[in-house]
């Protein structure tokens, strides 16, 4: 009798856990409270069905093929980011020891450590390797030596800075727990976004000299791309393409990726140059945060509406601007990040066949296979990270988000065309580091594209083809020079390029 009762209450508790989905309408009211958790796994109907369609029909002659993968020429500028009047440029002595804690992914990491390279020969300082939070959403505890090659990095910069992995033994009291636990005079919390290098002389020298050391926290986007010395806007460029490099078994696994990319049945000179054995890395930066944050409707119905607006509240408590506009003003703004189908008819309408190789660079993608099947439709021959390795293979970066994020770059860097779906940290820094390297990069026109997505029910695919391509004529790898405060990671002409 007892089994039978529990055999009962068995079959009950599954019965109410199977309600919501036999019955979504009956809970409806419940969302808001607490939205289904079920509901970004959720099958999403493409769209725009009718340009879909047209594009799997799509075909692309050999000449537009050609221009498609033709490399860049070259556009004037070349690297200078080494360039110094002398051999050695380090302090007669250091004024103390510099630590700075960088928060953010991998990529918002990197940059702060070009800015904390430069921020010590500003002020003098001996460099302690920067220490990375870990972000609430990628939770990953990796460490600078855990992703970049610590030993090149100190031996690039031997010349122009100090540099030691740990405080020496007098400071062992400074971590990130003592500055955490209540105000000290040798933290730096104060520091404005984009704070120019007089606001440093004025504010952190003198903690160096009265304590030795000083650390500062947050650092991320502290130090200002404008109004700063040659020397220092060409020493950031240093750190970023050539002191920073991957440990040796990211950079191993990522070159066995391209390889796998690159690998074809077909050979010849005429293949190659129609496309074959060449590949597009696409970061499609479409993740649960990203979908959250930009307010934006991405057809999921009422369920993924009221999932999204929850978890924005939670994380952002109001602060998510966006949500005060309505989604065709968003996507008219081009503030709306491009879902993997709208990315497709993209990539379709510029050229790209269903012989194209694409390598899929993202974390976790909102709605899983569900959001990517139609993307997957157009270009069959898809791949990523799990398909094209084996699992021992990844043994040593699965479950961390940085890792991961280092072999996506590490391939982006090498692919003959990377296209992000929408701006972000990845974007911003692949965009700079080819146009460093003079390497083709397609940079989506959100604006135009939101208003076409907005009208797709009244266009053919001829009429939505021939606007995508006109809107990108001058978005595909043509070198911009940088603007007073843009950033120096994403446009490094003219200040690191000659």
């Amino acid at each position: 009798s007892h089994r039978l009762g529990y055999r009962k209450e068995a079959m009950a508790g599954s019965l109410v856990l199977l309600l919501p989905l036999l019955f979504p309408d009956l809970f409806a009211p419940l969302s808001h409270a607490s939205p289904s958790v079920l509901s970004e796994w959720n099958p999403v109907k493409p769209q725009h069905s009718t340009l879909l369609k047209s594009a799997l029909e799509r075909q692309t002659t050999d000449e537009r093929r050609t221009e498609l993968w033709k490399p860049l020429s070259h556009q004037g500028w070349s690297s200078c980011a080494s360039s110094r009047s002398s051999p050695s440029t380090l302090p007669e002595k250091s004024q103390g020891y510099l630590q700075v804690f960088l928060d953010g992914g991998l990529n918002q990491q990197r940059m702060g450590i070009c800015d904390a390279v430069a921020l010590a020969k500003i002020l003098n300082a001996t460099l302690v390797i920067p220490q990375f939070e870990v972000h609430s959403v990628w939770q990953d505890s990796s460490t600078f030596m855990d992703i970049f090659d610590v030993d090149h990095f100190i031996d690039v910069l031997k010349d122009d800075i100090s540099i030691v992995e740990e405080v020496p033994e007098e400071f062992f009291w400074s971590t990130r727990e003592y500055y955490a636990a209540a105000i000290r005079a040798t933290r730096v919390k104060s520091a404005p976004v984009h704070a120019s290098a007089n606001w440093y002389l004025d504010n952190v020298s003198p903690i160096l000299q009265s304590y030795g050391i000083a650390a500062i926290a947050p650092f991320s986007h502290r130090l200002a791309f404008d109004k700063m010395p040659d020397e220092i806007q060409r020493l950031r460029c240093k750190v970023n393409f050539q002191a920073l490099v991957f440990v040796p078994h990211i950079r191993d696994l990522g070159d066995a990726l391209v390889s796998r990319l690159r690998s074809s049945p077909i050979t010849g000179d005429a293949e190659y140059e129609r496309g074959i054995g060449n590949f597009v890395v696409l970061h499609l930066r479409f993740d649960k945060d990203m979908a959250a944050h930009s307010a934006c409707d991405f057809g999921g119905g009422k369920a993924e509406k009221l999932a999204l607006a929850k978890y924005r509240q939670v994380v952002w408590q109001g602060r998510v601007l966006n949500s005060q506009f309505t989604d065709e003003e968003l996507r008219s703004q081009g503030r709306c990040p491009l879902t993997p189908e709208e990315i497709g008819l993209l990539l379709a309408a510029l050229g790209f066949d269903n012989t194209t190789r694409l390598y899929l660079a993202s974390h976790k993608v909102y709605g899983g296979e569900a959001r990517i099947s139609a993307l997957r439709s157009l270009f069959p021959l898809m791949e990523d990270k799990k398909s094209l390795s084996s699992a021992e293979e990844r043994r040593r970066i699965n479950g961390k988000a940085s890792l991961m994020a280092a072999v996506d770059y590490h391939v982006g860097l090498r692919s003959d065309i990377f296209v992000s779906a929408s701006p972000g940290n990845m974007h911003n820094l692949m965009v700079g580091h080819r146009s460093y390297e003079n390497k083709k990069t397609i940079r989506p026109n959100m604006a135009l594209l939101g208003q076409l997505f907005l009208t797709t029910k009244n266009l053919s695919w001829t009429e939505f083809e021939n606007g995508v391509i006109d809107g990108h004529k001058d978005r595909r790898g043509i070198l911009k020079l940088r603007r007073p405060k843009q950033s120096i990671y994403t446009y490094p002409a003219p200040d690191c390029m000659c």
